[in-house]
């Protein structure tokens, strides 16, 4: 899955201030809930918009914190993927926030999160995303993308590096697709002589 499939240049912040790992939720959810489908029993009639957008947000900021308690979301290096389940929805929502500076967020080397990559993934497609979501977290980890998403001084910089690190996958992945593809072909003439 590439950073640009997931993610919009909306949905990115950057140089955010946060004081804990909560404000980081809180944020995300508020990032996320427009986009989320999240069904609510209201009547129409008494409920303000205004109401229900703050009901979502809150919503989103618990599923994070639902999936945070099976396990930390930090990953090492100031990194942290954190996800959630909607209960419906036809697409993964994401959001990227880069901090102005780490927060502490548990995570396994000690180091303060100042990455956060954060994912809602609607429960019927949870199985299908599954190595979709490893294969970007491996991504993330990548010290040179880091490095460069960290000194970016706008959503549009955090944007272009994503786009230029996928470019750079797809290379890599036509590059060892192209080197399988030439090594079957050589057993397959091999066999045929």
């Amino acid at each position: 899955m590439l950073f640009t499939q997931l993610l919009t240049l909306e949905n990115i912040r950057q140089g955010i201030n946060c004081a804990s790992k909560k404000r980081t939720f809180e944020i995300i959810g508020e990032i996320l809930a427009p986009e989320a489908d999240i069904p609510f029993n209201y009547d129409e009639n008494e409920t303000q918009e205004k109401d229900i957008a703050k009901e979502k947000e809150i919503c989103c900021t618990d599923y994070f914190f639902t999936r945070e308690k099976i396990g930390n979301s930090g990953l090492g290096n100031g990194v942290a993927v954190p996800k959630g389940r909607l209960p419906r929805g036809t697409k993964p929502l994401a959001t990227f926030l880069q901090l102005s500076e780490g927060v502490d967020y548990d995570a396994p080397d000690h180091r303060d999160v100042d990455l956060i990559l954060a994912i809602l993934i609607p429960t019927e497609l949870c199985g299908e995303f599954s190595l979709k979501l490893q294969e970007i977290t491996e991504r993330l980890m990548d010290k040179n993308l880091c490095k460069k998403l960290r000194i970016a001084q706008s959503k549009e910089e955090i944007w272009q590096i994503f786009k230029e690190n996928d470019i750079q996958y797809l290379e890599q992945t036509a590059h060892i697709l192209d080197v399988e593809n030439n090594e079957n072909d050589c057993e397959n003439i091999k066999k045929q002589l």
